[in-house]
């Protein structure tokens, strides 16, 4: 996908009425019709700068996630698209280019070290490496299940 990918084009605010099962359909379908049925569980958008740019609305994030994109790979997000991709455990990861990365790659991810393999043309991207806390979120679930583990945890060592 191009730069500037909006969270309007994400979740489009003429469906924001209904579940968000039928805004998911709606998902990217001005800049790419049909990506909602053609999406499958596991796959990874590439994009350039600025994806996620736009309007606070968390819904953008949540679409993806339950169309079943399992990364986002861009030259930069928007900040608040950034905050709510991780806080329901969606990895974004930054790279300085895209370049060597074409639609139908299969494509490993390390979200510890952040490095990406395309294993179609054996080329490794690095992107920028995830701080821990983020790493911890995503493995956890979530930032609801991060921090309702970390209270346990702190319950469990410290009971009242």
């Amino acid at each position: 996908m191009g730069d500037d990918i909006d969270t309007d084009v994400l979740a489009p605010g003429a469906f924001m009425k209904g579940s968000i099962e039928e805004l998911s359909k709606h998902c990217l379908e001005a800049v790419e019709p049909g990506f909602a049925e053609n999406v499958k569980t596991g796959d990874v958008i590439v994009a350039g700068q600025n994806f996620g740019a736009g309007s606070s609305r968390e819904q953008a994030a949540l679409v993806l996630k339950l169309l079943g994109i399992e990364a986002i790979i861009a030259q930069s997000f928007g900040g608040i698209f950034f905050r709510n991709a991780f806080n329901i455990a969606l990895p974004l990861f930054t790279v300085k280019s895209i370049q060597g990365i074409s639609a139908g790659d299969q494509l490993v991810i390390d979200i510890e070290t952040s490095q990406i393999l395309n294993q179609n043309t054996g080329q490794e991207v690095i992107a920028e490496t995830l701080p821990v806390h983020l790493v911890s979120i995503v493995r956890s679930g979530g930032l609801i299940p991060h921090l309702q583990n970390r209270l346990a945890r702190q319950q469990k060592h410290h009971p009242q």
